[in-house]
């Protein structure tokens, strides 16, 4: 890892702190990301010159409103919401809606930002935003959420569209309050735009493979990481972070490439399961009941739940951090690294805190960070913009053939990328400057924009 920014750099991430105060998730992701870039300025000096990361650094466009919306008792509730559409050099904004109450606007711009490189790497024409609400779903009734929904998606509906902008779901937001949103989109426009929206139902848009891509890519990243080493999953013992759509589905596919998964995790505590998780029994807990993981033990004979406990410290080979931002500690690196892990990929957005990747990376441990890592998403959602654009529909397995050959083109960008800037093998370096090249020079072709 680099540990400091270019003196060129330092100045620019300091007018970044001073123009966005209090935004320490924003700040954290532009410090990663600039810690990068010095080489780049080098070799093109004229992406400085045209002031490309300051451009890049301040979003295009930033929208707040408030969400007012009546519970079932009849009592008025009101949210906050939030729209931040980054950068449009490489196509429309594209990034999921979050509904969670640590939503503010520091979290959506750190997602935001992520996702401009992130989408820049699936090689699709997307740029980058993110959205979300302070609005709990935990607890509320479908009414309440569909109420929430319509209410939010009347404001919202003006700032969006196929070739503006393509928001998603993301923590707190899945096929269930898509399909409000989308509903509320049509009635308000009269029109049956599709590709207004990804993470659709299957019956009316929505593309196959779309709920495994996070976490199946994930996966297929891992892989190239670990061929590259002359190894691979099979066989491996895994821990996954999260009990949520990414780590369920990245648990289904570590499975079924031959790794044995022993742990998962909610916000409440840990499942440890040495027989491999029972991938059945999680998703009808999750998906359909919708319950607690402490569930999980009551019926899995042999199973441990270790409430509040760290999921770190399960000894494992491989790691998936797939539940939130800043999850995985320097400590918590520590303990991966004492018990003998080789690889981490991240399934969530920024879920190892810097100094735990600097653990990581000194330990000699393959690291694919989130914004290579967890691309499937997006890039599944692209696919899903394709569809409809076409008014087509593609089988699952077509689907999950052209999101591998995605994960597989990401990840040779950047290990070749690294290689090129004398970073060989740190996906991390790889992936900011490949990300940020393909943008950059967007930026740089489409005038002072």
């Amino acid at each position: 890892m680099v540990a400091g920014l270019d003196e060129k750099l330092e100045p620019i991430f300091q007018d970044v702190l001073r123009r966005n105060p209090g935004e320490t998730e924003f700040h954290q992701a532009v410090r990663e990301v600039l810690e990068t870039l010095g080489p780049v300025l080098v070799k093109y000096p004229e992406l400085a010159e045209q002031k490309i990361i300051q451009r890049i650094c301040e979003p295009e466009r930033q929208i707040i409103f408030r969400v007012p919306w009546q519970d079932d008792r009849g009592q008025i509730q009101i949210n906050r919401a939030f729209r931040v559409e980054f950068n449009s050099a490489l196509g429309p904004y594209k990034g999921g809606m979050r509904f969670h109450p640590s939503v503010y606007l520091g979290i959506i711009k750190f997602l935001g930002f992520e996702q401009i490189f992130k989408n820049a790497l699936t090689g699709l024409p997307i740029g980058g935003g993110k959205g979300g609400s302070d609005f709990d779903p935990k607890g509320k009734s479908d009414a309440e959420i569909m109420r929430f929904c319509q209410s939010l998606m009347t404001e919202l509906y003006r700032h969006i569209g196929e070739h503006t902008d393509v928001p998603a779901g993301d923590i707190g937001v899945g096929g269930r309050e898509i399909g409000y949103l989308f509903g509320q989109y049509k009635r308000i426009t009269n029109r049956y735009e599709s590709g207004v929206l990804t993470g659709k139902g299957l019956n009316w848009g929505g593309s196959r493979a779309r709920t495994e891509a996070t976490g199946y890519g994930a996966i297929f990243f891992l892989e190239e990481m670990l061929k590259v080493r002359g190894d691979s999953i099979e066989g491996k013992t895994c821990v996954v972070s999260g009990s949520g759509n990414v780590a369920i589905y990245a648990i289904e596919k570590a499975q079924a490439l031959g790794a044995r998964v022993i742990a998962c995790s909610d916000s409440n505590g840990v499942v440890v399961d040495q027989d491999g998780i029972d991938l059945a029994l999680l998703k009808q807990i999750k998906e359909v009941e919708r319950r607690r993981l402490s569930a999980y033990v009551q019926e899995r004979t042999g199973a441990t739940y270790l409430e509040n406990g760290c999921i770190w410290t399960v000894p494992c080979q491989i790691a998936l951090p797939c539940a939130t931002q800043n999850e995985l500690t320097a400590k918590d690196a520590q303990s991966l690294v004492r018990n003998g892990c080789i690889a981490v990929a991240e399934g969530a957005n920024m879920p190892t805190t810097p100094e735990g990747i600097h653990v990581l990376m000194d330990a000699g441990i393959a690291f694919g960070p989130g914004k290579a890592a967890n691309a499937g998403g997006v890039a599944t959602s692209a696919l899903e913009m394709q569809q409809n654009a076409s008014r087509d529909s593609w089988s699952f397995e077509y689907t999950e053939q052209r999101l591998k050959e995605i994960m597989v083109n990401i990840h040779r960008n950047c290990y070749e990328t690294s290689e090129e800037f004398d970073s060989k093998g740190n996906y991390v370096v790889g992936a900011n400057i490949a990300g940020f090249l393909k943008v950059g020079h967007a930026m740089a072709a489409l005038g002072l924009v």
